[in-house]
């Protein structure tokens, strides 16, 4: 591990912390319901990039509701620097990748 990645490593929220707070941001933006969080990468920089699963959509049956896949950045203080969707999908489908 070279200095400066520890030193990322040594500042900054953790992994958890970072995990709620994108939660809590997609929610307060979007309205809905952050279901999962599917993926988290943290960069050389100390940036974060996740992926959060969100209910869009709510029926009977659960399985057939509707599920956003959202990318969230957010920089080495844990701040969110941006988010879209990257799509939307019916709950109960195989992804067909």
């Amino acid at each position: 591990m070279s200095d400066k990645q520890s030193d990322v490593e040594a500042k900054g929220p953790g992994t958890a912390q970072v995990l709620r707070s994108a939660r809590e941001a997609i929610e307060e933006l979007t309205g809905l319901e952050a279901e999962t969080v599917s993926s988290v990468v943290r960069g050389d920089d100390g940036s974060w990039t996740l992926h959060v699963e969100v209910v869009e959509l709510r029926r009977i049956p659960d399985s057939v509701s509707m599920l956003g896949s959202y990318e969230m950045t957010l920089d080495a203080d844990g701040e969110l620097t941006g988010y879209r969707r990257l799509r939307r999908y019916e709950r109960g489908r195989a992804d067909p990748r």
